[in-house]
């Protein structure tokens, strides 16, 4: 009776015996991501960080599966790219070792947290040196809301140290897709040389006014990104991306 009961329960849930449930999870995420042929969004961004000065920002993104961006702006400006425009797929595929936080109280019933370790392999950074690269092992807690399947929030730390943050938040379009209204990038970083390594990564930079930070305090700077006007699958000819 017990096997039986085990058995129905991954049938409702849809996991394969070959998949984990850490799998299951990352799986049902990325379904819900392909689900979006293509869109084209307005963005408004607004940075607030040390050394950059940026007024607030427009820009129009282009996106087509897999992975064709076009992004038009006027002028030179900032734009997070890490984790807005890349499948959950892919971005698991950058951890190693992820298993379910089980000790977190203050998620709603229909949030789950997946932790994992960062492979810096994965990531596209010229490490300053040998020592950096074996030194630099920072771990990943990805917040996934398990009614919707989005992704709600991605927190990189070294240890206790935050170093970036990215909050999420929804809305429904067309009826049937949730998309981003607000997507909000904090960076924790204390030492300007490895601020300034880091951030040749996380932002995309079409031109900057700034003389660079004067100490080693504390860099807590802020991205606010508005999605609006979105279009969504109503198809995007391959030249737009040219």
């Amino acid at each position: 009776m017990k096997i039986l009961l085990i058995i129905s329960f991954m049938f409702i849930l849809n996991i394969s015996y070959a998949e984990s449930i850490e799998e299951y999870y990352i799986r049902k995420t990325n379904e819900k991501f392909l689900l979006i042929e293509d869109y084209q969004v307005n963005m408004n961004v607004k940075l607030e960080i040390p050394a950059f000065r940026m007024p607030k920002k427009k820009y129009k993104v282009f996106y087509k599966n897999p992975d064709m961006i076009k992004v038009k702006a006027r002028g030179f400006g900032i734009l997070p790219k890490t984790g807005l425009f890349t499948s959950p797929l892919d971005n698991f595929d950058n951890l190693k070792n992820i298993k379910i936080l089980n000790d977190n109280k203050s998620l709603d019933a229909n949030s789950i947290i997946l932790i994992g370790d960062l492979i810096v392999d994965s990531l596209k950074l010229e490490m300053p040196n040998e020592y950096t690269k074996i030194t630099f092992d920072p771990i990943v807690e990805v917040e996934v809301d398990t009614l919707n399947w989005v992704i709600k929030n991605v927190t990189t730390r070294l240890d206790t140290l935050k170093l970036f943050n990215i909050s999420n938040y929804y809305d429904l379009y067309d009826d049937k897709y949730y998309m981003p209204n607000k997507s909000i990038v904090k960076y924790y970083v204390k030492d300007k040389k490895i601020f300034n390594w880091l951030n040749k990564d996380v932002s995309n930079i079409i031109g900057k006014d700034g003389q660079g930070l004067e100490n080693n305090s504390i860099v807590e700077g802020t991205i606010t990104v508005d999605y609006y006007k979105y279009i969504i699958n109503k198809g995007i000819e391959d030249k737009v991306f040219d």
